[in-house]
């Protein structure tokens, strides 16, 4: 068949004007790549820093940060202190109370605070949390007083 003049799909075209010759002679076409490959091995060191950097220190100690975890485990002991001394309508509100509390400190509470408060993605835990919240709101109000 005749050349009809136009170029294969899969060899590569210069388009810029002169006399047609290929990238790697043409000045022009290295100085295009060039920053393109320096973009490149910028992200590469990016992404290899930060493997290779320790953690930020953070400006609290850490017994601080674990805090809310603390908080939120205190108010579930008592709400399960609570059930254990027959109280089965306070029991269930205080440990429901407590998740609430929880919920709110996974919403407003940065990253760093969170500590093991985050288990799973964040609308994930608050999604768990308010929903295990109301459940025990209805076990509390429909469980039945016990008579002394």
């Amino acid at each position: 068949m005749a050349d009809s003049g136009t170029p294969d799909d899969d060899v590569p075209q210069d388009n810029t004007p002169g006399d047609g010759g290929s990238r790697a002679e043409d000045p022009q076409g290295e100085e295009e790549h060039l920053p393109e490959q320096a973009q490149e091995d910028g992200a590469e060191e990016a992404q290899g820093a930060g493997a290779d950097d320790p953690p930020q220190p953070s400006r609290f100690p850490p017994w601080l940060v674990q805090m809310p975890y603390a908080l939120v485990l205190s108010g579930l002991a008592a709400g399960i202190a609570v059930v254990g001394f027959a109280y089965f309508k306070r029991g269930p509100a205080i440990i429901a109370g407590t998740l609430v509390l929880a919920a709110v400190f996974r919403l407003v509470l940065p990253k760093d605070w969170i500590g093991m408060l985050a288990v799973r993605r964040r609308w994930v835990d608050l999604t768990v949390l308010v929903g295990l919240a109301c459940l025990l709101i209805v076990f509390a109000w429909v469980a039945p007083q016990l008579s002394t």
